[in-house]
């Protein structure tokens, strides 16, 4: 959805140019297929592949880690002979959030896909940006960022089957049936592998949540951005949850989905959904101001989310061309820590324009 004319991660902004594509409507009804829905959908206008996690060095000190892929069809020039006519974009962020540090470690790159530098696979995951890349094999996901402050070299493995969102893959964003994106996620991912910062190597583990999202609307008129969120449970369980805000702030759509340890999953419709604001934080840099603290309810879910630490706001001005919150965070119910996850905050810096 972080992830972007979705939830789940920033939108994609095209070129400042008259689009001349016709994009196809994501419609209820259309079963997910794999491993080919694990790759690319060109034909769309925007998707993206979204991990985000929490690891510990053999030290213990612990570090979020983001890595997400952008895929835009900008829709101009697509009868172009020249092999530098941007058809497709491909855009990236990285970051780390090290308490130690104080605030987000971040990087993004841009570029059109050509001559094999820059691309995203059709058959499975694969997408990459010169030197950065993730990758599917089997079962694993395969991270490599060569970033300027920092390098990740991290693996993430699936243990459980594909949490599949919505009504069999179609997940609703906003009052409109068309304001829709084709949506399945990976939580629980085991997580290994080197994280190298400051001139030092950290070797690495823990669990991670991977987002795959494609679509060609989602933000209703109405809407100025989104809240989301997704936890990995101590217990083994998952939970997803989001709401699309409205100009006065209040919940214009909601939804989610809850996988118990067991297996056992539910989804949850718009009246289910509720996020309280507990903290407020303000940037810095820009000033803006985020509620980096949540009570999140949910159909009696009833969770406590703080902030592994407040900033953690990632300007991608350059490349997506938004600001926004994403940061890792720490979970707990009655008082007792429950699981960790990653919220995503965009919106509150001005209506998103997608």
């Amino acid at each position: 959805m972080r992830r972007r004319a979705f939830l789940g991660m920033p939108f994609l902004m095209a070129p400042p140019l008259a689009r001349s594509a016709e994009y196809p409507v994501v419609v209820p009804g259309r079963a997910l297929a794999f491993p080919r829905d694990h790759g690319s959908h060109s034909e769309f206008r925007n998707e993206w592949w979204y991990v985000t996690g929490t690891v510990r060095d053999t030290k213990g000190r612990e570090l979020g880690v983001q890595v997400t892929f952008f895929r835009n069809r900008p829709g101009i020039a697509e009868t172009a002979a020249s092999r530098f006519a941007p058809r497709q974009l491909v855009f990236a962020h990285a970051a780390i959030a090290d308490p130690a540090h104080g605030r987000l470690r971040h990087d993004q790159r841009a570029d059109r896909v050509a001559f094999e530098l820059s691309g995203a696979s059709e058959s499975t995951t694969r997408v990459w940006l010169r030197d950065w890349s993730l990758q599917l094999h089997d079962d694993t996901y395969v991270a490599r960022i060569a970033a300027r402050d920092f390098a990740l070299d991290l693996r993430f493995r699936a243990t459980q089957p594909l949490l599949v969102h919505g009504d069999g893959g179609y997940s609703r964003k906003g009052p409109l049936p068309a304001q829709a994106s084709y949506y399945y996620s990976r939580p629980q991912l085991e997580v290994s592998g080197r994280v190298v910062v400051e001139g030092g190597t950290r070797e690495v583990r823990g669990h991670a949540w991977l987002d795959h999202e494609w679509s060609s609307e989602v933000m209703a008129e109405q809407a100025v951005g989104w809240d989301w969120i997704g936890i990995n449970l101590d217990d083994g369980g998952a939970l997803m949850v989001f709401r699309m805000r409205d100009r006065a702030g209040d919940a214009l759509w909601a939804g989610g989905m809850r996988r118990s340890a067991s297996g056992a999953s539910e989804t949850f419709a718009r009246q289910d959904v509720r996020f309280s604001p507990r903290r407020m934080w303000t940037s810095p840099r820009t000033s803006l101001i985020y509620p980096v603290a949540f009570d999140v309810h949910a159909r009696g879910i009833d969770y406590a989310i703080s902030p592994m630490m407040d900033d953690q706001e990632l300007d991608s001005r350059l490349s997506t061309g938004t600001v926004y919150w994403e940061g890792a965070v720490r979970v707990s119910s009655a008082s007792r820590a429950v699981g960790r996850g990653y919220l995503e905050l965009t919106g509150y810096g001005g209506p998103l324009k997608i």
